[in-house]
C-alpha cells in the first residue's frame, strides 16, 4: 500500500514516515499542493493525507481540484484546525475522513487502513489492452487469462503505460512513477524495468514500443507500426 503525505512541516513528516513504514506502507511526502496534484495524476496512491495549511494553494482547494479531475483516491485531512466549520468544509469538499492534530498514531493507521479497505471494496476497476488486464482494486494483473507476476515497480511502469495508451510516456515520467521521491530513480532504471516487462509480455500481442527520443508506448502488435 502506498500513501502520499502533503505536509510542509518536515519534522512531522519525518515522524509520520516512520509510523507508516512500520505499518507496512510505502510513503511519499510533498510540501505543496501543486506538486501533489501532479503526483496524483501520475501515480496510483492508495491513500492521500493532506494538511489544510499548505503554502500557496491550501489543502482544501487541493482536495477540490482532485475531485474535479475525477481522481477517486481516498483522502484523509490531518490538520490543526479543529473547528466544526472546518470539518464540514473539508468533508463537503471531497475528503473521506478528518483528523485533528495532535493525534494518536495507532488511530491514524487504523483510519488509513479502513479508508483503503473501503475504497478497494467499492472500486474494482479493471483496465485492459488486448489480452492484458490490470485490476486496480485487488492489484492483480493477467495476460491471456493467466496471472502475470509483477514486482511493485514493474506494476507501476505497466500501469502508467496502460493508462496512457496509446499515448507515449517519457522515461522521465515513468521514473517519477516508480518509487518514493526520497529515492531518485534514473532513466537507466526505467530501461531495466521495461526490459523485464517485455520479457514477461513475450509471446503475447501486447508490446512496449520504443519511440526513439521520446519514450515508450503500449500497443497491440496487430495495430502497431514498425519503427
Amino acid at each position: 500500500m502506498r500513501v502520499l503525505l502533503v505536509e510542509d512541516d518536515t519534522m512531522l513528516a519525518d515522524g509520520l514516515k516512520d509510523v507508516f513504514a512500520g505499518a507496512g506502507f510505502m510513503f511519499d511526502q510533498l510540501t505543496t499542493a501543486e506538486s501533489a496534484l501532479g503526483a496524483m495524476e501520475l501515480t496510483a496512491f492508495d491513500l492521500v493525507v493532506i494538511d489544510l495549511g499548505l503554502p500557496g494553494m491550501d489543502g482544501l482547494e487541493l482536495i477540490r481540484c482532485v475531485r474535479r479531475r475525477g481522481l477517486q483516491v481516498p483522502i484523509l485531512i490531518l490538520t490543526a484546525r479543529d473547528g466544526l466549520d472546518d470539518r464540514v468544509r473539508g468533508l463537503n469538499g471531497g475528503a473521506d475522513d478528518y483528523m485533528v492534530k495532535p493525534f494518536a498514531t495507532r488511530e491514524l493507521i487504523a483510519r488509513a487502513q479502513a479508508l483503503i479497505r473501503r475504497s478497494q471494496s467499492n472500486s474494482h476497476s479493471v483496465i485492459s489492452l488486448g489480452s492484458l488486464q490490470m485490476d486496480m482494486g485487488v492489484h492483480e494483473a493477467c495476460l491471456g487469462g493467466e496471472p502475470l507476476p509483477l514486482t511493485g515497480r514493474e506494476w507501476n511502469v505497466l500501469q502508467s503505460l496502460l493508462l496512457a495508451a496509446p499515448r507515449v510516456l517519457s522515461k522521465t515520467k515513468l521514473a517519477d512513477s516508480l518509487s518514493q521521491w526520497d529515492k531518485e530513480i534514473t532513466t537507466n532504471a526505467v530501461e531495466i524495468y521495461v526490459s523485464r516487462l517485455r520479457t514477461k509480455l513475450q509471446g503475447s500481442p501486447v508490446l512496449i514500443r520504443t519511440v526513439h527520443g521520446v519514450g515508450y508506448r503500449l500497443e497491440l502488435e496487430a495495430t502497431s507500426n514498425v519503427q
